[in-house]
């Protein structure tokens, strides 16, 4: 019977089956079977043939539409042959074999429309996939005198797309980078968050202040949003190894110095991009070797059986070590498992090293007032 399945399956030109297919085909085929094996049992042809119907449907919620209509060409057979067991067909053995063969045809057309939608979705998630990583563009190894690297986990495994953002440049002014997180996903997330790395990636060689580049990016969410969306965002420059930071209603920067953990508060709360944000900036000076995590909320937010994922606890020991890479390679693995693979938002990491100044000169530092980090 497997060989019929097959040659009827040849004969429509298929190449290899898929997993799916080949599950569907599988279990198709152990439904002729059992029916088969009812009829023989039996001893009276075609008392059992209308349950050969239930095969393609069987095949249909996995296989595709040429395993389905081989599976139901099978299935036909199967029942003619019963049905002329004795030498002539009965009437009722007739309308069962009408039946499969109505049957087989609506299992095929339903595989084939389950078909077109899930290379549909696929195309979609592929195309977003294309849409995000045009958006955000890979960082590292090296930018200016930092270290660096970013990874982005979806929590989707069929649709890497989301709202979330970073980028790092080295610009006149030193080394910027940016971290942020657009309320809500899908294209319209992905959307504004091209328009705010557009507008960083210009004006963070333009504007000289952060809090400049801060009140650019604000009037570029301010014109693309409604009334209820906004961005958070961190802001980063290191400048002759002078880390200062903006912080627009984003977690706060983790930095890792001899062990210890500091999370880089700001002096004062600010609203998030689109709400106008008058920021206040922290500054500190930075030592080689020293690191620093940038990330978005949903690594806050991360837990399993109500208990949140220790970032701060663990921060050294998986990102302390190795290079940049290594350590948000680390970080991703143990949060993977804290969650059990289940997370509830996309995350994006962006882990930096200070190295030492750069070759040829420093640049000059800000003049806003230096906050002390302990540790």
């Amino acid at each position: 019977m497997l060989s019929l399945v097959r040659t009827q399956l040849s004969q429509l030109g298929r190449g290899p089956l898929s997993p799916g297919s080949r599950a569907g085909l599988g279990a198709a085929f152990a439904l002729l079977a059992f029916v088969s094996a009812l009829e023989y049992a039996d001893g009276r042809a075609a008392n059992y043939i209308a349950l050969l119907v239930a095969a393609p449907f069987v095949a249909a919620a996995l296989a595709s539409w040429r395993v389905v209509l081989g599976v139901g060409v099978t299935a036909v057979v199967l029942g003619v042959g019963f049905a002329l067991a004795d030498g002539v067909g009965s009437l009722p053995s007739a309308v069962a074999v009408a039946g499969i063969a109505l049957g087989a045809a609506l299992a095929a057309t339903t595989a084939s429309i389950r078909q077109r939608q899930t290379e549909r979705i696929a195309e979609l998630s592929r195309l977003a996939t294309v849409a995000q990583q045009a958006v955000l563009r890979p960082l590292g190894p090296q930018v200016g005198s930092l270290a660096v690297a970013a990874r982005y986990i979806s929590s989707t495994a069929t649709a890497e797309i989301g709202g979330d953002l970073y980028e790092a440049l080295d610009t006149p002014y030193g080394v910027r980078m940016i971290i942020g997180d657009v309320r809500g996903k899908g294209l319209e997330a992905v959307r504004l968050a091209s328009i705010v790395l557009g507008s960083y990636r210009h004006v963070a060689y333009e504007r000289a202040d952060l809090r400049a580049v801060v009140a650019d990016l604000d009037r570029a969410v301010a014109r693309s949003v409604g009334d209820e969306d906004f961005v958070t965002a961190a802001l980063v420059e290191e400048r002759g190894g002078t880390l200062t930071i903006v912080n627009c209603g984003h977690p706060a920067p983790l930095l890792l110095r001899r062990g210890a953990v500091v999370a880089l508060e700001p002096p004062a709360p600010a609203p998030p991009l689109g709400f106008m944000p008058a920021v206040r900036a922290r500054v500190e000076r930075l030592e080689p070797g020293d690191r620093l995590l940038l990330f978005t909320d949903g690594l806050g937010e991360a837990r399993r059986d109500g208990e949140f994922f220790p970032t701060t606890g663990r921060a050294w020991r998986l990102l302390g070590h190795g290079t940049v890479a290594d350590g948000l390679a680390s970080l991703e693995a143990a949060l993977v498992e804290w969650v059990y693979d289940r997370l509830d938002d996309d995350i994006a990491l962006v882990l930096m090293e200070y190295t030492g100044t750069r070759s040829g000169g420093s640049v000059a530092v800000p003049s806003w007032e230096v906050g002390t980090a302990e540790g």
